[in-house]
């Protein structure tokens, strides 16, 4: 019997027409507010868990050590080295032990303890995580680009005294912190490297004591307490935004938060995919954010193994390779790279054209729900690229921002395996959306998980009308975080009185029932690798420069980094840009090329002198001679930039600015 006439047998539509079919099932509406929620769980009740004896995150460790059979946990490698293994029991014993030291070191096992995190990926971080869920204490993660001044404002914010460090540097930042009396709070720092006199000796000078990572675990072992395990409702970790205006947000998710979320991806991919003990992850995305977590909980859940980095991505490849990984997660600029990377390899047209046929061909199989890496277009042009990811990649998600449809379709079809797309936030813990296992198109985000409602609300300053299946993303179910650690104001913003969650994202639906970002409610939005950029405060340090008289600083989703486009004071820069040399009209001004460097020069310079991030820093300007005005339809009444009209209105600039910056 042929394969299609099983489908008709049980009256499931032919290959052909099965991407159709699983689309089709994407989302349904809820009576009364408008809401939808996923149709791939028959029960009216959102899911909170996917495995009843997993409903913690000590509890999904738990399971993974049982189910592993104390199989191998956490990887890690030297330069040119294979992988060394931690067992799972390792780990369980060094949390313990961990846990245990702490206990001796004034910590308290209750959810009012926060214990900090101020580390880079790697075995000793998941450790640490561990020891906290045993003992039912809080992680709250520091990590660099943070900035020192909200470094401080967490501690402070967190009433932290104890932070777990990966190196020397970063409790040298710590300790100034302390002996600038910025930090009173903070009394203990655990050292994950060996430990030095020197840097103990400062640290006591200024009362604060700095211990290795192996004293405090020997600690434990000879003062070893019984578990204090969490419950589901109780607060797992706070998750401090990098905010790009004010300080940081510290985002408060319970155990049940992340249960939840990483129970409605298991839910959402059954059908297609299975996690086992063989699964093998590359952890290299940064664990202070929850779109990583959530995919490591997945595996230890199911008893599979994290192979860390070495901490350099430019050996990504080579890390990959040795550690052959089945799950791979992505942010869109990796994708991005991975894509011009190989077409730059395709250096004639001719090439170039093969390329294009072969991908083509394979995704035509795509739509048509045939995933796999053994066609004959696989063996002549796409094993290679396989290969540079270790060869065992079985499925891939991204998040973080937008990926581009283009480059999403392309690598479908070349990496020959399962590509899965999410949307979500820190406050509902790392998504709200995500693709239908047999949807392998591209140009949204997915229907909603079965851990949640989703609706899209009003946007009246913005023409966004929910009656036309447009409006401000809101969220709701048993993944939507708590609020902000100790900020009612903003707490309140987030949440509503009936629990749901306002993004600022500005959706729409589309007729399959998935949804698509097509705005942002404040100007605030994401770079391709994930980094939050607000074009006002930015503008706000440009203008003043000498020569600037007006700024528009303009950041795609589906691009790396930001550009600007200038108009010139006509009264000042003339004599600027003599002081640089530099002779002309105003009008010859505003097209010399080297004036144009020079502007962008000295905006780079006052942008580093208050302390912008590098991804906040535009790459490339376009110098315009007229003003934004009220007549011109740039500017409101009131002056403000009108930045959806400037958008268009300087469309094709941007365009060449993003391509000649490429």
């Amino acid at each position: 019997m042929q394969t299609q006439d099983i489908l008709k047998m049980l009256r499931l539509p032919e290959l052909g027409d099965l991407g159709q079919f699983f689309r089709s099932l994407s989302a349904t509406t809820l009576d009364g507010d408008g809401a939808r929620r996923s149709v791939i769980t028959s029960s009216p009740q959102l899911l909170t868990h996917y495995y009843d004896d997993a409903r913690t995150m000590y509890q999904v460790f738990r399971r993974g050590l049982s189910i592993s059979g104390n199989g191998p946990c956490l990887g890690f490698r030297k330069p040119k080295q294979p992988y060394q293994w931690l067992s799972y029991q390792e780990v369980a014993d060094r949390a313990e032990f961990l846990g245990s030291g702490l206990l001796q070191h004034n910590c308290k096992a209750c959810t009012d303890q926060f214990i900090g995190v101020f580390a880079q990926n790697r075995p000793e971080w998941i450790i640490a995580e561990l020891a906290c869920y045993t003992y039912s204490m809080v992680v709250v993660p520091l990590y660099d680009t943070l900035g020192p001044g909200a470094i401080r404002y967490i501690i402070n914010t967190a009433d932290i005294s104890t932070v777990i460090v990966d190196r020397p540097q970063k409790a040298v930042i710590l300790l100034e912190h302390v002996e600038r009396k910025e930090t009173p709070g903070l009394k203990l720092i655990i050292l994950m490297e060996p430990l030095e006199e020197a840097l103990a000796e400062r640290g006591r000078m200024c009362g604060v004591a700095i211990e290795s990572m192996q004293a405090v675990e020997d600690c434990g072992r000879e003062n070893r307490r019984a578990p204090v395990p969490p419950q589901p409702d109780d607060l797992s970790i706070v998750c401090f935004t990098s905010g790009t205006t004010g300080n940081p947000k510290g985002a408060m998710l319970t155990h049940g938060n992340v249960v939840a979320d990483f129970s409605g991806f298991l839910k959402v991919t059954e059908s297609q995919w299975a996690p086992t003990c063989a699964d093998v992850h590359i952890c290299y995305l940064p664990l202070a954010h929850m779109f990583e977590r959530m995919v490591q909980s997945v595996v230890y859940c199911h008893g599979g193994r994290v192979g860390f980095f070495q901490g350099d991505i430019r050996l990504l490849s080579d890390d990959m390779q040795a550690l052959r990984p089945t799950i791979f997660p992505v942010v869109p600029r990796l994708l991005n790279r991975m894509y011009d990377k190989i077409f730059s390899r395709a250096n004639t047209p001719l090439k170039r054209w093969v390329l294009e046929f072969a991908a083509k061909r394979k995704q035509a199989e795509v739509r048509s729900g045939v995933i796999r890496n053994d066609s004959i277009w696989d063996e002549l042009f796409f094993n290679k690229i396989q290969a540079s990811l270790g060869g065992c990649v079985r499925m891939i998600v991204t998040g973080a921002a937008p990926a581009s449809p283009t480059v999403l379709g392309f690598l479908r079809a070349a990496l020959g395996c399962q590509v899965y797309e999410g949307y979500g936030q820190t406050e509902c813990t790392a998504g709200c959306t995500f693709t239908t296992p047999g949807d392998w198109t591209s140009g949204h985000v997915g229907a909603p998980l079965p851990c949640n409602h989703i609706k899209l609300v009003d946007v009246e300053e913005l023409n966004y009308w929910a009656c036309k299946g447009e409006g401000e993303i809101c969220v709701r179910g048993p993944n939507v975080f708590k609020g902000y650690l100790k900020d009612p104001d903003r707490t309140n913003e987030a949440l509503d009185g009936d629990g749901w969650l306002h993004t600022g994202d500005i959706g729409k639906w589309l007729p399959t029932g998935t949804l698509k970002i097509i705005d942002r409610k404040k100007h605030i939005f994401k770079l391709a690798q994930g980094e939050y950029v607000a074009p006002e405060k930015i503008e706000n340090i440009y203008i003043r420069s000498q020569p600037v008289a007006q700024i528009y600083v303009h950041g795609d989703s589906l691009k790396a980094f930001l550009v600007g486009i200038v108009v010139p004071d006509p009264e000042v820069m003339p004599s600027w840009a003599q002081k640089k040399g530099i002779e002309g009209t105003y009008a010859e001004l505003c097209t010399n090329q080297d004036l144009k460097k020079a502007i962008l020069e000295d905006m780079v310079r006052l942008g580093k002198e208050s302390g912008l991030h590098s991804f906040e820093q535009v790459k490339a300007i376009h110098v315009h001679s007229d003003m934004f005005s009220v007549q011109n339809g740039l500017l409101t009444p009131t002056l403000k930039a009108k930045r959806p009209e400037l958008r268009e209105y300087f469309k094709k600039e941007i365009e060449e600015l993003y391509s000649i910056s490429m």
